[in-house]
């Protein structure tokens, strides 16, 4: 078990369930910008098309930012339920409170982060 009170993991706890629900919503509501372009030149011009194509790849790769970002704070929320929340994976020791606070999905000490 950390350092970190009860009160201090119910927060973090806290912090993860809505930052989660955050990017959940904004997935759904990015989602139509992933769209497939269509290539149809009666319609739209060349450059249009190919606006549209280079916007499409922007929301794609957000799309896996925010993926990635909400798996990493589903494992943050398994650590909490493990007992395990606030160690660094790679050595082991404790996270500091104040890295902890700036992002509470997290995974090495600042140490092992360099």
């Amino acid at each position: 078990m950390t350092g970190l009170t009860a009160k201090q993991l119910n927060a973090f706890r806290d912090k993860l369930l809505q930052e989660r629900q955050d990017l959940l919503d904004i997935s759904r509501s990015a989602s139509e910008g992933a769209d497939i372009v269509e290539l149809d030149q009666t319609r739209q011009g060349r450059l249009s098309r190919m606006d549209a194509m280079q916007g499409q790849a922007m929301s794609q790769a957000m799309q896996e930012r925010r993926q990635l970002h909400i798996k990493q704070i589903t494992d943050a929320l398994k650590r909490l339920d493990d007992n395990e929340y606030g160690y660094c994976l790679r050595c082991d020791t404790e996270i500091a409170l104040k890295r902890l606070e700036y992002n509470p999905a997290v995974t090495l000490c600042i140490k092992c982060a360099d």
